[in-house]
């Protein structure tokens, strides 16, 4: 999802050094406190080492690394720093792909030694420093490596060069003060030969002789002036060499060329490599030997002839490639020197300072030339190169050119707003900005400055402004610069502006703001437009409590924004850890004619309270995402906070507490405003992205999509890291910095490119398409079955589409607000139309022949078991097709299952499905995909069980529940699907309990007695489980069990000895044994205690209540529902299971109420004891579905739903639009914020009685009172279904009441009085008056309602 697209290393200062290995060639040169690694084709960034690694006692940017040398014999690198030197050696493991560079040995000199200059070769190193040259040799001394000292001569003039002899006879050095170059013997250290030469030596090699069977070399010398210098062996002194050659530039151009010359022009000259020119040679012989043209001629020639090839660079942009022959002949003849090929066109940007021929591996006929500075690669082909074509000579990379700002360590990054500029600060004081391009993956540089202790960077990273703490003066860096006097400052950052420019706002050291702007002026005398600085304001918040932090919001999502949308600009943290987000405003003066402003003022646009202290570390989005670091015990706790804070929401998404230090937190937002977090450690970058909610699976709602590790390629740690444009992020480590972007698109159509960052996010985040299952799903549940119908058909013709990731024909969006009145009328509306296509004569078809029907679906299912969708999980691919198989049977069955019994049917199915692949492996189809929470779950959800508790189709239900037990449902089964607490006939519920205690008896081989007691005991059928001891002739317990239960236990006496039996259980732990002895004893409390103390089972505790006690209202049931069902419910926060046990209890205005109204404001009133209170868990948008069907189901409810404010309910449907979008169903959060409709009973027209003895009040405010007195609305009025339930008291609403007037009589529920809110309150009164004359109306005695199962 992120490639590493560019590397800012640092360009190389001195000469490069390679190694070849047998997959690629290697390059590696000293920047900084580091040795920098690359492959040398295309300077693809592989490794860097640094040299506070081997010296952990010095701090890292200390010093910086003088010079290098490369072993590659044995594969070592040798670094120098000051007196010390650190040698590292390279391992190869799977056969050589991936190279591990290990620390080898050290080796420190005396502190007066300055290392100058390296040579190591074949175990050998050579030292020059300050005081002279020394030659060391590897050995090992308790099995470690060590360099142990040959010899060593002291010298007034330190060497700058020193290069081994290939056959290590013989060391040559220069030196910067003389001209002459010295040779050394290697195993005396005597001086052997001086060479003077008439200009400073720039440069020197050696050549080995191939044509020579003894050890005699070939030096090139080349000096300041460009001249290249041949010395070969003397033949009677081998160990000393003379001067055959020198080729200047003259001898590089024709005579004709040279004439017209006015005076020498600049060049370079360097040798390529005789044994990496024949080696490729080689190559290209074998394929141009059948070829007879001048191109294939001079690479036999070359290659049969030994000719040694030098390549010139003219500044002109010309290049000479010349050649030397006999160089090899012994013993030597005359030297020619010729020149092969003459270019006009250079693709060098400059004369480079070094140029290296190196091979490719993966290219043997092809050789890349590396040079510097800038260091940049090029390929050339010989063939194509001799016959002056552009494609001989072609680049392939360059590294930026070096600037001293590179050899300091990275402090921080700073960007501009939309991420298109970035300025990086270093800890020496200096810096440079970069500008980033909005469709470019790499960055360039833009400007530079020397010290500031703040900066900011404006328009694209074209400009920027310094701030200097000891003048306090801010500086816009234009020509000529601006500069105003400031205060002191702490922080500087930039906001996005309406102008040209962006703001500039400061932080001082008592949490003041500053607010500067850049202004556009003209300049009299030249008229031509300038920039300045201006400072426009110096203002606190408006806060009553004195913040311990002031940040700024990033602004990555601006760019994307809408005119409407309003964005936070700062964020301010107290110390009791409550989030204030402001955003500013500009006032005008009043009254005056000007539009100056009159200050920059800050307006709280919300808080969110989150309880955090000490805030360590804070960030927040301008996706209104905030993270906090805050220290632990354990660790440093991460927590992520949404801004939306309300009586539905705490605000905090996401904690998770990190056991290293969290170093950096930065933020970025997709084009759809998804909002994705950089956690920065040590050597690593977290991005964490925000997870879809589902309906069934449980996951965090926050969950890490990718990481970036830095620490297998470089030891130094993350300084800073910081997103830009276009999803990039930057890394600094070090003095390096590291560009991470999108993968780049394939470069052919079959190749299907790698997902992006922001692509994944969306994936996981964003809005679903029509035929995912979790949309399917939450149409069903919302009763749009024909709109389901619709996405299976389309999903059955385009889902070659899909699987190609080609586009599809998604469902028009007007067919989701298209509404079907119930599920009712569009069963009855098929019936009918299958009826009336039975009165015509003839063969009928199907209507469905080509849409949806079996044959579609049977198809459709087949080809999802093959070949699943692309990005969905196994879970997900499995709940499609039953969601799919469900559709199809409620199409063609139409049975007599009702909305919420399908609910329950969807929930059950799923339930299993997640039971069944809980350890199922990750399809194909699902890589990448974040891992969920999918084990193996104990029971549906109380939601679900409410469906099928308030469903009309039970009987149809626990059918198929049983059936999905196979017909061998045991207790387990039953609690997992909540039997006991949505079936609603006692009748039903025995039976039901008959069978479970049988299954449980049947279940294994063994039949004991003792599995089934309880139910049987419960169901009073204590003769059955009498006869089934005598069938356990194999039980230790079958005697005194058959005499047990031989007693009669309506006599008290035996009653009592069922329960001394039961207390013996309990102390033996057999606890539901303990529970079958106390209900055989009489002891119903006792069995249900047992059942939720010890078993932790309150569903059996009130299976058995039901049963024993013969009804839904008995006391020991109540007391279940009281005790232990509304605290659990309380505490987990689980507002389900609370409204069903109101809803049992009979209190169904609280059964409504407590689907909206805030937990802890409701356990204020309730008359049980609520201790603990969960979170709000409003993540349910099922909690509307059932609100809407309970607020008018009966007049209770509808009380209930009287006494919930508009505004609160407002705030709900709102809140589940939100929770609709976190579901990546954004268009049915449209639906339901389009067609929520606000049901509440109407004012009656009267006239309103003076308030406060005024009769001048106004009474028709609408902020004053929601209602007086009032009436079902129409909806209700014409509901035939709605049940009237018994008239209690009332608990207070969710607002305050308006006061009524004196002359009102006091209706059955009591009013308060409390000053106005700016909602539409209702009338209590008005609910009690209207059930009064309900009950007149009717006319019959009034009786206890409480009798009527409702």
């Amino acid at each position: 999802m992120l490639d590493l697209h560019q590397t800012y290393l640092g360009s190389p200062s001195s000469s490069l050094h390679h190694l070849i290995l047998a997959h690629e060639t290697l390059l590696l040169y000293p920047s900084a406190d580091a040795v920098i690694i690359l492959n040398a084709r295309n300077l693809a960034f592989l490794r860097v080492l640094a040299f506070w690694e081997v010296f952990p006692g010095i701090t890292y940017a200390s010093g910086s690394i003088s010079c290098i040398s490369v072993d590659s014999g044995m594969k070592l690198i040798v670094a120098a720093m000051n007196h010390r030197i650190a040698t590292w050696s390279l391992s190869s493991v799977q056969n050589g792909q991936n190279d591990i560079w290990r620390i080898h040995s050290s080796l420190i000199l005396p502190r007066n030694h300055t290392v100058t200059t390296l040579d190591s070769k074949s175990g050998l190193l050579a030292v020059a420093t300050n005081r002279g040259l020394s030659v060391y040799t590897l050995i090992l001394e308790d099995n470690l490596p060590t360099w142990f000292i040959k010899w060593t001569i002291s010298s007034k003039t330190p060497p700058s060069l020193v290069r081994f002899a290939p056959s290590l006879m013989y060391i040559a050095t220069t030196n910067e003060i003389d001209n002459n170059v010295c040779l050394y013997s290697t195993t005396t250290g005597h001086q052997i030969q001086t060479i003077p030469h008439p200009r400073p030596v720039s440069n020197l090699s050696w050549r080995h002789s191939q044509a020579s069977s003894r050890d005699d070399s070939i030096l090139y010398t080349i000096t300041s002036d460009s001249t290249l210098r041949i010395y070969l062996p003397v033949l009677d002194s081998p160990q000393h060499v003379q001067l055959h050659i020198a080729i200047d530039i003259f001898s590089s151009i024709p005579p004709s060329l040279a004439i017209n010359l006015t005076r020498t022009p600049s060049s370079a000259v360097f040798w390529l490599d005789r044994q990496v020119i024949s080696q490729t040679l080689e190559k290209l012989s074998a394929r141009v030997s059948s070829l007879d043209d001048v191109e294939s001629r001079t690479i036999r020639d070359i290659q049969e002839e030994g000719w040694d090839l030098f390549l010139r660079v003219i500044e002109d942009g010309g290049l000479v490639l010349t050649a030397v022959a006999n160089i090899d002949r012994r013993p030597p003849t005359l030297l020619k020197h010729f020149i092969i090929h003459q270019s006009s066109r250079s693709p060098l940007p400059k004369i480079p300072s070094h140029l290296y021929a190196l091979p490719i591996p993966s290219q043997p006929t092809v050789i890349s030339l590396v040079s510097t500075s800038p260091l940049c690669s090029f390929e050339l082909d010989l063939t194509n190169f001799f016959d002056d074509q552009l494609t001989g000579l072609k680049p392939t990379a360059q590294i930026l050119d070096r600037i001293s700002a590179e050899e300091f360590e990275i402090a921080r990054f700073v960007r501009t707003p939309e991420g298109l500029g970035v300025g990086v600060m270093r800890k020496g004081g200096g810096g440079e900005t970069w500008s980033h391009g909005n469709n470019e993956s790499k960055l360039s540089r833009s400007d530079s400055w020397n010290a500031a202790d703040q900066v900011v960077v404006l328009d694209h990273g074209r400009l920027f402004a310094t701030y200097s703490s000891l003048e306090s003066s801010l500086t816009l860096h234009t020509s000529p610069p601006s500069s105003i006097h400031v205060p002191q400052l702490t922080s500087l950052f930039t906001i996005p502006s309406n102008n040209r420019h962006n703001s500039i706002l400061g932080i001082t050291a008592d949490l003041a703001i500053v607010h500067m702007s850049v202004d556009t002026r003209t300049v009299e005398d030249e008229h031509t437009p300038s920039l300045m600085l201006s400072l426009h304001s110096q203002r606190h918040l408006p806060l009553d409590v004195h913040p311990c932090l002031i940040l700024p919001v990033d602004p990555m999502a601006w760019g994307m924004k809408n005119e409407w949308v309003e964005h936070d600009a700062l964020l301010s943290i107290s110390e009791e850890g409550e989030l204030a987000f402001w955003v500013p405003e500009d006032r005008q003066i009043s009254g005056s004619s000007t539009s100056s402003i009159d200050h920059f003022g800050w307006r709280c646009t919300g808080k969110v309270k989150t309880g955090r202290r000490q805030i360590r570390k804070a960030r927040c989005s301008s996706a209104k995402k905030t993270a906090l670091i805050t220290p632990g015990s354990i660790g440093e706790e991460l927590t992520i906070w949404d801004s939306k804070e309300s009586e539905f929401a705490s605000g905090l998404e996401f904690s998770y507490t990190y056991s290293q230090p969290i170093n950096d937190l930065d933020w970025t937002s997709t084009p759809d405003m998804q909002s994705i977090l950089a956690v920065g450690f040590l050597h690593h970058v977290e991005l964490l992205c925000q997870q879809r909610m589902t309906y069934f699976d449980e996951g965090p709602s926050w969950s890490m999509c990718w990481k970036i590790d830095i620490g297998s390629f470089t030891p130094y740690p993350i300084n800073d890291s910081i997103w830009l444009a276009n999803g990039s992020l930057l890394i600094g480590a070090g003095h390096q910095m590291l560009l991470y972007g999108p993968p780049k698109p394939s470069g052919t159509e079959s190749t299907e490119s790698e997902e992006s960052l922001f692509e994944y996010v969306a994936r996981q985040n964003g809005p679903l398409p029509d035929y995912h299952p979790q949309m399917l799903l939450q149409c069903l549940l919302w009763e749009k079955v024909e709109l389901v119908k619709e996405i299976i058909i389309n999903l059955a013709r385009d889902l070659d589409n899909i699987h190609s990731r080609k586009s599809w024909a998604s469902v028009p969006v007007e067919r989701f607000f298209t509404k079907i009145k119930n599920q009712t009328s569009f069963f009855q509306k098929n019936i009918h139309k299958k009826r009336y296509t039975m009165l015509f004569d003839g063969p009928q078809e199907d209507d469905d022949e080509d849409g949806f029907g079996r044959p579609l679906v049977t198809e459709l299912i087949e080809r999802l078991e093959s070949q699943p969708l692309p990005h969905l999980t196994p879970n997900e691919c499995a709940s499609l097709i039953v969601l799919i198989q469900t559709t199809l049977e409620i199409d063609e069955q139409r049975r007599s299952l009702d909305s919420n019994g399908l609910r329950y049917l969807i929930s059950m199915r799923s339930f299993y499905i997640v039971n069944r692949r809980a350890s199922t492996p990750a399809s194909p189809g699902s890589s990448g995909a974040i891992p969920r929470n999918t084990g193996r779950r104990e029971r549906l959800r109380y939601r679900d069980m409410v469906w099928a508790f308030h469903s009309e189709s039970q009987d149809l239900l626990l059918g198929t529940s049983s059936g999905a037990c196979d017909g061998k449902m045991g207790w387990s089964d039953a609690r997992a699907l909540g039997i006991s607490i949505w079936l609603n006939s006692i009748e039903s519920l025995k039976a039901q309990i008959e069978l479970i205690a049988r299954n449980e008896y049947m279940a294994g081989d063994i039949r004991d007695p003792t599995a089934c007691s309880l139910f049987y005991f419960a169901l009073g059928k204590t003769k059955l489980v009498h006869g089934l001891w005598r069938q356990a002739a194999w039980h230790k317990e079958q005697s005194v069990m058959l005499k047990f239960l031989s007693n009669d236990f309506a006599q008290s006496r035996w009653r009592t000895a069922a329960l001394k039996n039961a207390f013996a259980l309990l102390g033996k732990q057999r606890f539901e044994y303990a529970a079958a002895f106390f209900i055989l004893g009489g002891s119903l409390k006792d069995a249900v205690n047992v059942c939720i103390k010890q078993l932790h089972d309150f569903q059996l505790a009130i299976a058995i209540a039901r049963i024993v006690e013969q009804s839904n209202e008995g006391p020991v049931l109540r007391g279940i529902l009281n005790s232990t069902v509304l605290p659990t419910a309380f505490r987990e926060g689980n507002r389900w299971l609370a409204s069903w046990a109101f809803w049992l209890l009979h209190r169904r205005d609280l059964a409504v109420r407590i689907l909206v109204t805030p937990l802890q404001e409701l356990a204020s009133i309730l008359d049980v004891v609520v201790k603990d209170i969960g979170e709000p868990h409003y993540d349910d948008p099922s909690l509307a579905l059932l609100f809407s069907q309970l607020r008018s189901k009966t007049l209770q409810a509808a009380k209930g739903n009287s006494e919930i404010s508009g505004r609160l309910e407002f705030s709900f449907v709102l809140q589940i639009a939100r929770v609709f979008c976190r579901m990546g169903c954004h268009i049915l959060a449209l639906d339901l914020v389009q067609s929520w409709s606000f049901d509440r009973p109407t004012a009656l027209p009267r006239s309103a009685p003076p308030q406060n003895g005024n009769p001048s009040s106004p009474s028709n405010s609408p902020t004053t009172t929601r209602r007086s007195a009032f009436s079902l609305a129409p909806s209700l009025r014409r509901q035939s279904s709605i049940m009237i339930d018994m008239d209690i008291p009332s608990f207070p609403p969710t607002r305050a009441v308006s006061p009524e007037g004196k002359s009102r009589k006091t209706s059955v529920i009591q009013e308060e009085s409390a000053p106005d809110e700016g909602d539409l309150v209702a009338k209590k009164a008005g609910l009690g008056s209207l059930m009064k004359s309900a009950k007149q109306g009717v006319q019959v005695p009034d009786f206890d309602m409480g009798a009527f199962n409702f």
